[in-house]
């Protein structure tokens, strides 16, 4: 095992909820919730921490939300203010070390071995990050520090907000062994269950199993979850992540019935939302996926692989109203709709050797 690696890994408190109390003077101190209406069918997307002490948590219908409590202020999301102060952070970063892996719009780990500043102590570093984002941004960030992934990841949530944690080699089992199951790397819902079924319920118990028990409940992860309580973890820092999937849905305000004349317009409006997401990401699909859910909450999916790769508004549209017909129509009405495409490759590949008129075609 690798001690001399310097680990940071950053999480921003609260971040679409702390960019609105940032920006709006009114909303500093109160429980606001970044998310759809209590009288729609929304979810939470993010709350303040002063809305967290009601229970209150990201993905929770925003009905319930409002039920936990009626005095919280709703907000609606404004993603592309989300997505600038995103970069803006990861301006900062860079800053120390161009080893960074965004995990999402507020958080990331940072390889700081061998850093920029040429900065000594790994924790020092994490410190003036910090300093930096609250300065600059007007926000607070938590952060971890270890010598490798999955300590600092736990490290950062250890002390939140505003907090700063490091796991050492000293203190690693220790903390470990208190962790809860649910806050290691992997455990879902799923895998929780199970493993309380079992009476593992914090780290100590979990390091209890062999690891012929755990590779017998879990196959490959059993040995991922083996290493992990033991601080295990020879991850490297990944710099680029290869994008899977592009795609977009809504949970409709209203049930309506598939074949209604609104579906096709829904459908159309997401349809150009996954283009221009797929056009800002250089990406360009083969593979196009329906996605239906019924008021039921029954949901099915139609795929089709195209022959050729395709990123505009209007051929996926076409795709889209494609599948659509192979949908057998139900007495059910839908709840939601969504697009997903996958099959990626980057743009540029795919418009060598096409003629003028049939590039013109398809970033219609």
């Amino acid at each position: 095992m690798e001690y001399n690696r310097k680990i940071v890994h950053i999480d921003m408190d609260a971040f679409y909820a702390s960019i609105e109390q940032r920006d709006n003077n009114k909303l500093k101190g109160k429980p606001v919730i970044v998310g759809g209406n209590p009288q729609s069918r929304g979810v939470v997307a993010t709350c303040s921490y002063e809305a967290r002490k009601y229970g209150i948590h990201s993905a929770m219908p925003s009905k319930i939300a409002y039920k936990r409590c009626p005095y919280a202020i709703f907000v609606k999301p404004r993603f592309e203010v989300y997505h600038e102060v995103s970069n803006q952070i990861r301006e900062i970063f860079y800053r120390y070390t161009d080893i960074v892996e965004p995990l999402s719009l507020d958080e990331a780990f940072l390889d700081v071995t061998h850093n920029k500043k040429n900065i000594k102590y790994a924790t020092s570093l994490a410190k003036s990050i910090k300093s930096d984002i609250l300065n600059e941004l007007g926000l607070s960030a938590s952060a971890g520090v270890s010598y490798n992934k999955f300590l600092a990841k736990v490290a950062s949530d250890y002390q939140k907000p505003n907090g700063l944690t490091v796991i050492t080699k000293e203190n690693t089992q220790e903390i470990l062994d208190s962790l809860p199951i649910n806050k290691f790397f992997g455990v879902g819902k799923v895998t929780e269950k199970t493993l309380r079924r079992f009476g593992i319920n914090n780290g100590y118990d979990l390091r209890s199993l062999s690891l012929y028990e755990l590779e017998n409940m879990f196959k490959q992860k059993g040995y991922t979850l083996y290493q992990f309580a033991r601080g295990i973890d020879n991850r490297e820092v990944k710099t680029h992540r290869e994008r899977k999937s592009v795609g977009a849905e809504t949970t409709l305000n209203h049930d309506i019935f598939i074949d209604d004349e609104e579906a096709s317009d829904i459908l159309d409006a997401i349809s150009k939302e996954v283009s221009d997401r797929l056009i800002r990401s250089g990406k360009l699909c083969k593979t196009i996926t329906l996605k239906v859910k019924y008021d039921d909450f029954k949901q099915i999916t139609r795929s089709i692989t195209l022959s050729e790769y395709v990123n505009s508004h209007k051929r996926i549209r076409e795709t889209v109203y494609s599948l659509l017909k192979n949908i057998t129509i139900k007495e059910n009405r839908v709840r939601l709709l969504g697009i997903t495409t996958s099959n990626l490759i980057d743009g540029e590949d795919e418009y060598v050797n096409i003629t003028l008129n049939e590039y013109l075609d398809r970033i219609k």
